[in-house]
């Protein structure tokens, strides 16, 4: 028993010694990248800096936090830091330490800022950013070693498998890191090392989320390659085949008991794991049945038969005789907008609230499921490019939905106008880009439910008094389910032009038509013609046409508006240009998502794919820019997997 007892207290001494002196040698830590906003700016020795200050010396001094993260927040300013799950407290403070600085340096004066390193990563900002999944701005790294032809299909297999299992597992973790690592052997001689981290304020679902986001991305940046990772600001990926992490500090959470414990020290360990086990199942059971209920309860209100339930959201409901009194009976000198399925006015509320009232027209059913579709739709987002919709109306034949009044009226007032589109410069038309296509990705991916718009196009986006864009007409968007990737209808409803070609012939519609209709519309911007209405002659050539045309001659910049030819960026042209082809791919499955498209434009470190031919609709005999009229519209959800990645490949 006693020489058991010196064994310990020499192994003790030894490990002792050993974390000595590693921990005099412990590797510099490798800088990957940073973004800074180049947009918003405080000024040296303003309250923001001031409160900058004080969120990075909170981080630093938390930084020896067991977890690896914390958070803080001063005044406006919001910040965070994450070590990777395997670095220890004392080095995770020495990279906490030198992040404060090096982002300082990097991003001096910037309100929002973001870096990486392989062992952590540092980011704040001026809008709070705690418990909130973030999937751009995004960064995406890959090795120059490939990976043979002949056992591509393998490895891509493997890192697929690998990567979801890591992804479900590191959500679904109930300790304090949502962090995992996985070894697998790939052939005779490597194996693949992986790894992914979220950030532990996730919940699951938004963790999960993250994942799928960074994952989707591989293909993209590292298809082919023996290393790569995705780094977004809530979470990160990696894979080498090389080992890359501490395999000691990987260890499971909760490792098996010594040799020679006793009977009573392993019921005693039943009596706790039970109940806590039994605890998380009743919790999962309620979790999935509340789920349920709520997403029964949501799909009741978009029954294409049911009457027009709106009970659950009375708080909203406004008097029809406030609603004219601030329109002034809905007067033609208070009209601002006129669109195929109604008349939009401007009011002023009591309280000075400016208002924006749609007065919906057509056939009473038809009207109906518009008012319910965005009534119940509309409520539950939140997002600064889409349009707050603030109430309805609905008393006798009158059908009225109230918004937030958007002073600058809507994009095709300016776009297609010749003397209002001076008024976009570049930097406008390329700020108006990135914020419509972050509009879609929060419907499509970022928003509790998933929503395909169905009728995206100019004039159903408005912009505010700094030309925002914001997101507006919701009538003829669609739910779908989480693991929905199709639906389809036998009446087609939206506008020519705008249409993909599988919607316009076939009927069928998912997020992938509404990467279309973003493709057209980032066409439009970019040269200032209108796809449906751009000749009066039938035989005429239409915008996608011309743009191939240009972009196979090798002249994409003719494709610019000459009023901002003076003003551009002509790499950010291009690649709009490239991009807008993209989306307007004949076969969906080559169209990238909505959040490639966002990867696009805020990375500069993709490169995108070679365009193939666009889709051309044939519109002979259609009215342009025309909506077509809705009967009924019934969706299916057929096991059709629409998954597809476009590979970009980073600089």
């Amino acid at each position: 028993m006693a020489s058991f007892k010196f064994l310990i207290f020499l192994s003790s001494l030894f490990v002792i010694l050993l974390l000595s002196l590693t921990s005099g040698n412990e590797a510099a830590p490798t800088y990957n990248s940073h973004i800074c906003s180049n947009s918003t700016f405080f000024t040296a020795n303003s309250t923001y800096q001031s409160n900058l200050d004080i969120v990075l010396s909170s981080l630093s001094s938390n930084a020896t936090r067991a977890t690896g993260f914390s958070n803080a927040s001063a005044g406006e300013v919001s910040g965070l830091f994450l070590c990777r799950g395997d670095v220890n407290t004392t080095a995770c403070q020495d990279c906490v330490a030198n992040a404060t600085k090096e982002i300082l340096g990097r991003c001096p004066l910037d309100k929002v800022a973001i870096i990486w390193y392989d062992e952590y990563l540092l980011r704040y900002s001026n809008q709070p950013i705690f418990a909130t999944v973030t999937v751009v701005p995004a960064v995406s790294m890959s090795s120059t070693q490939v990976i043979l032809e002949a056992e591509s299909d393998r490895f891509n297999e493997l890192l697929a498998r690998t990567m979801n299992s890591l992804a479900t597992l590191a959500s679904n973790s109930l300790t304090a890191k949502k962090f995992a690592t996985e070894e697998e052997a790939f052939n005779s001689s490597q194996k693949l090392y992986s790894l992914v981290q979220c950030t532990p304020d996730l919940t699951l679902s938004d963790c999960e989320l993250c994942f799928q986001s960074a994952i989707g991305g591989l293909p993209m940046c590292c298809g082919g390659k023996q290393g790569g990772r995705v780094l977004l600001p809530s979470c990160n990926i990696r894979y080498e085949f090389y080992p890359f992490y501490n395999f000691t500090a990987t260890s499971p959470a909760f490792p098996p008991p010594a040799p020679g414990g006793s009977k009573m020290s392993s019921l005693t360990i039943v009596a706790i794991v039970i109940p806590i086990s039994v605890s998380v199942v009743l919790f999962f059971i309620a979790y999935c049945f509340l789920r349920r209920r709520a997403r029964k309860k949501c799909y009741t209100l978009f029954e294409e038969n049911a009457g027009v339930e709106i009970t659950t959201i009375e708080s909203l409901q406004f008097d029809l005789d406030t609603i004219e009194a601030v329109t002034d009976k809905f007067s033609d000198d208070n009209k601002i907008g006129e669109g195929g399925f109604g008349t939009v006015y401007k009011g002023t509320l009591p309280d000075g609230q400016q208002i924006a009232v749609k007065r919906l027209s057509g056939i009473y059913g038809q009207a109906a499921i518009e008012l319910k579709n965005e009534v119940g739709l509309v409520a539950k987002l939140h997002h600064r490019n889409l349009v707050r919709l603030l109430g309805f109306c609905m008393e006798g034949k009158e059908k009225l939905l109230v918004y937030e009044y958007v002073p600058n009226k809507s994009l095709d007032y300016f776009l297609f106008d010749p003397i209002n589109r001076r008024q976009l410069d570049w930097s406008t038309r390329y700020k108006i880009i990135g914020g419509i296509a972050r509009g879609i990705l929060y419907l499509h991916e970022d928003s509790r439910i998933r929503i395909i718009h169905r009728n995206l196009k100019a004039s159903n986006i408005l912009l505010d008094g700094n030309m925002n864009p914001k997101i507006a007409d919701f009538g003829l968007a669609r739910i779908f389910v989480v693991d929905q990737t199709q639906g389809s209808t036998s009446q087609i409803v939206g506008t020519y032009g705008y249409m993909p070609p599988e919607y316009a012939m076939h009927g069928r519609y998912s997020v992938k038509s509404d990467v279309f209709s973003f493709g057209v519309l980032v066409l439009e911007i970019i040269s200032g013609r209108n796809n449906s209405c751009v000749s009066e002659s039938e035989h005429a050539e239409d915008l996608l046409s011309y743009a191939w045309k240009q972009w196979r001659s090798g002249t994409p910049m003719d494709l610019l508006d000459p009023t901002v030819r003076h003003s551009c960026s002509r790499n950010e042209v291009a690649s709009c240009i490239q991009m807008g082809l993209l989306c307007v791919q004949e076969d969906p499955a080559n169209r990238p998502t909505m959040a490639t498209i966002v990867l696009m434009l805020n990375s500069y470190s993709v490169t995108l794919p070679l365009p193939k031919q666009p889709a051309f609709l044939n519109r002979r005999g259609a009215k342009p820019n025309k909506p077509v009229d809705l009967q009924s519209d019934q969706s299916t959800s057929p096991s059709v997997n629409e998954a597809s990645f476009t590979e970009i490949y980073p600089r």
